[in-house]
């Protein structure tokens, strides 16, 4: 397995990831834990990476609030849109695009950040776990790390409510087609017992899509997705619904 790289279907990621409704719940709840991570760190101006990030939905939104941000990823296609989408705009200066993966990042970057991105990133490596703790190294002593991966529990209770009673017995195991499913689902205890070893730990832990990607009726999100987005909102951070979201997001600092 290669980590997975968007460039063949670029403009259908722009599309679906943050065009549709599953996409706006999801810009919303982690808008909001960034917001979070801002009143945190309290400074006037934060140094951040978004490792992995795409077109840069986030790495606009906090370039456009005066924050320093460097944006990676693999794919130049979505790096084009970030480009395309930032040119005219009064924050343009605040971004610095950087084509690399982000095992190769020492060879773009100096320095650490206050705040490091790293959203739905994980579940497309070969290595998630060695370029996780790699990344950490340029984090602040200080700082905090954003993280949001595709939940393997989800995954896994999303098949059993829809009758995918011989997938889940199979062990779910990955299709040979890849578009937007991610290849390599993680549990959330794995990932907290790597963040453990690194001398991380969560602060706060919410889930992306508790609520949606359950319903039984898709016309129910669509007539009354403003209702849908605000309890989406309500009950991401309490249990046990944090814990059934499509996407777990922590956010981690340093222990001590």
């Amino acid at each position: 397995m290669s980590d997975h790289n968007f460039d063949p279907i670029a403009e259908k990621f722009v599309k679906n990831i943050y065009g549709s409704d599953k996409g706006k719940i999801r810009k919303a709840v982690v808008w909001r834990e960034l917001q979070d991570c801002i009143k945190r760190l309290d400074k006037p101006s934060l140094k951040v990476l978004d490792a992995g990030g795409g077109f840069g939905f986030f790495s606009q939104k906090l370039a456009e609030l005066g924050h320093q941000v460097v944006l990676c990823d693999i794919s130049g296609e979505l790096l084009k849109v970030a480009k395309t989408q930032l040119e005219g705009q009064p924050y343009q200066q605040n971004v610095t695009l950087l084509h690399c993966p982000i095992q190769s990042l020492s060879g773009h970057v100096s320095g650490q950040f206050d705040l490091i991105l790293n959203h739905a990133v994980l579940e497309w490596l070969a290595d998630p776990q060695g370029t996780l703790i790699n990344l950490l190294q340029w984090l602040k002593s200080d700082g905090l790390l954003s993280l949001m991966f595709y939940n393997k529990e989800a995954q896994r209770f999303f098949n059993l409510v829809s009758g995918n009673l011989n997938f889940v017995e199979l062990g779910m195991p990955r299709k040979k087609v890849v578009r937007l499913s991610p290849t390599n689902p993680l549990y959330e205890k794995d990932v907290l017992n790597w963040l453990d070893q690194a001398s991380m730990v969560a602060v706060q832990k919410t889930g992306v899509r508790v609520i949606h990607d359950y319903m039984k009726s898709p016309d129910v999100a669509e007539s009354s997705f403003e209702q849908l987005l605000k309890m989406e909102l309500s009950y991401c951070r309490q249990e046990p619904y944090a814990s059934l979201g499509r996407y777990t997001h922590l956010t981690l600092k340093r222990k001590g």
